[in-house]
């Protein structure tokens, strides 16, 4: 039975200055027999209502059937294993109210996303998955998913970004004693700085002056998932049921991860750890994470310290950008073009890229200087890496756009003083971005004003 049918019953509520919020009822009666009289054999049929009130905003039952199917949709398409329904409406209820706040913080301090800059990011989604805009939207339909909502909730994502990197990412501040000390630890730890590790974790958020009775309950939550790892459920199913973190709908994956970029207790408590192995319950002022450790590779800057030295690339690029007017598969064939011209030695790389390139690199031929490791995006860096000095690339694909990339030359050196401070500083700042996200959130949610309006809503 679902949350619409389940409710036969008006129910009204009063938020701000009078203002009246009503849930909307469908009755089987006609107009006519309305005005007769009532039949008992029909009965109101409630198709929307109001669930949840989130500060002076409210979640109705149509919004959460319509997100859960949603999420639904995604998590098959990812292939993870559905937790129950109700599990999942639940974790699903959580990040709406979160959210929520999210949206409401945004809105009163002035954040807005255009339809232009919408337009764009669907444009851009379309293209990742090969298809137009419109042919995106028939697939959506098609589904039985709503390019409306679609739009909204991508508009949704842009917005809870813009807000994160003004209340969080800009605020991290890192000091001259921390870098410091980094540098002293890597200049002893060549091993750890050179590999990265791919690590998925569950947060069991804790309140923020939480009372002991509710770390007890969020520790036996957290202990019940990691009962359900042992027991051998997959970690992705676990964490879509149990995880308050914003990566649990996805598995928790956070990627790959130089040890620098990762706070000292998520390596601590892997550091002994094999592939596929799950670590003992860890607590941070945030909460409880399980940690599982996917996979580690070797890469990375290497050793810091006095006497480092490091690769560093003199390459070039033409950049094509993808836009409202030039599709991905435009971008594509014009470099596919360019890429045959310089193969037939019919033309030089540096006049192409002046003619063609769409960075502000194109008026010195694309030159764009010796590159350090961790300059580029991981995307440019792998494919700049896997070619030889000489060599041009295929096209390749960044959230820039799409590129060409020549290497001219490599050369090893140490690297100044000053450029150590700026990677262990950005370093440092890397470790700290997600815990510091969390523990914002943590105090958004803590801050609002939550009033569930139905029984049968899943309470965190």
């Amino acid at each position: 039975m679902t949350l619409i049918q389940t409710y036969r019953s008006l129910t009204c509520i009063r938020l701000g200055a009078g203002t009246l919020l009503s849930i909307l009822l469908l009755t089987l009666t006609s107009p006519s027999s309305a005005e007769t009289k009532p039949t008992s054999n029909r009965q109101p049929v409630l198709i929307d209502a109001i669930a949840v009130v989130v500060n002076t905003d409210v979640i109705t039952l149509k919004e959460i059937e319509e997100r859960l199917r949603l999420v639904e949709q995604r998590l098959k398409r990812q292939n993870i294993q559905l937790p129950a329904r109700e599990v999942l409406q639940k974790q699903l209820l959580e990040r709406m109210i979160v959210n929520r706040a999210q949206m409401q913080l945004a809105r009163e301090t002035g954040i807005r996303i255009d339809d232009l800059l919408l337009d764009r990011a669907i444009a851009r989604i379309a293209e990742q998955n090969k298809l137009t805009v419109q042919g995106f939207r028939d697939q959506l339909e098609g589904d039985g998913l709503s390019f409306a909502r679609f739009r909204e909730e991508v508009r949704e994502e842009i917005t809870l970004q813009r807000l994160r990197e003004r209340e969080v990412d800009n605020k991290i501040q890192i000091t001259d004693a921390e870098v410091d000390n980094f540098l002293a630890a890597s200049a002893g730890n060549a091993e750890g700085a050179q590999s990265e590790i791919n690590i998925a974790q569950i947060l069991v958020r804790v309140p923020e002056k939480a009372t002991p009775e509710q770390i007890a309950e969020r520790r036996k939550r957290a202990d019940q998932a990691l009962a359900q790892l042992n027991s051998g459920v997959e970690f992705t199913k676990v964490a879509a049921s149990f995880s308050d973190a914003g990566d649990a709908m996805s598995g928790g994956e956070l990627g790959w991860r130089s040890a620098s970029r990762l706070p000292q207790l998520f390596l601590d408590a892997t550091e002994k750890l094999k592939d596929g192995e799950v670590a003992p319950l860890v607590r941070s002022a945030n909460g409880f994470h399980i940690l599982k450790v996917i996979g580690r590779r070797s890469a990375g800057m290497g050793k810091m310290g006095p006497g480092a030295v490091v690769q560093q690339t003199l390459a070039r690029h033409i950049l094509i950008k993808v836009n409202q007017i030039v599709s991905a598969t435009e971008a594509r064939r014009k470099l596919v073009e360019l890429k045959e011209r310089l193969d037939n030695k019919a033309a030089k790389f540096e006049e192409l890229a002046r003619l063609y390139s769409n960075d502000g690199s194109a008026s010195k031929g694309g030159d764009l200087g010796w590159i350090y490791p961790g300059d580029t995006v991981p995307e440019f860096e792998r494919a700049m890496n896997s070619l030889q000095p000489g060599e041009v690339s295929g096209p390749v694909e960044s959230p820039f756009g799409y590129h060409l990339i020549e290497v001219i030359e490599r050369k090893s050196e140490e690297i100044s003083q000053e450029r150590q401070r700026l990677i262990a500083r950005q370093a440092l700042r890397e470790q700290k971005l997600e815990e510091s996200y969390e523990d914002w959130l943590r105090q958004l949610r803590d801050r609002a004003y939550v009033e569930y309006r139905l029984d049968d809503i899943n309470r965190p």
